[in-house]
């Protein structure tokens, strides 16, 4: 992993804003400084991290994760989402998500909701998700009535 996040790093970040001419070469080298460096990173976090706050981070990342697939599919395969509307959803769910991960004490990612006198708990990450999802919607419906009166428009003609 430590690899591959260094070829990102190295390909979409080093080499288009700090070195858009760097040889092949050089780019390998800095991929090698920059594995190292996350290798290290990775052994710190192992060694010095309470676990607690590991077993934390892991519960929070399947929370963060499951925000990244409206942005993902909707990005991909719908063209009224728009990239705003696409991370205000994203920022919304990942906020929505640590929010009720947070209040249950990061003891579960289980959040109680309650509703006509019953408590059902429902996974965090389904809930953030769904705030996700009406954030896009809401935020690109201005846009698809945009596009769709222009498609109108341009029948008529």
């Amino acid at each position: 992993m430590s690899i591959a996040a260094a070829n990102l790093f190295t390909r979409n970040v080093w080499r288009p804003y700090f070195a858009p001419n760097c040889p092949a070469a050089r780019e390998t080298q800095v991929a090698k400084q920059v594995s190292l460096f996350v290798k290290f990173g990775a052994l710190g976090f192992v060694l010095f991290v309470p676990v607690q706050f590991a077993i934390q981070l892991q519960l929070l990342g399947g929370v963060w994760i499951t925000q990244t697939l409206p942005a993902i599919v909707l990005g991909l395969f719908v063209p009224a989402a728009r990239a705003r509307s696409l991370m205000a959803g994203l920022i919304a769910g990942l906020g929505m998500g640590t929010w009720m991960v947070a209040e249950n004490g990061f003891r579960t990612a289980a959040y109680t909701i309650h509703a006509g006198g019953l408590a059902m708990p429902v996974y965090a990450a389904v809930i953030a998700l769904l705030a996700n999802l009406a954030v896009v919607l809401a935020s690109s419906l201005p846009f698809m009535k945009r596009q769709q009166q222009g498609v109108e428009s341009d029948l008529q003609s």
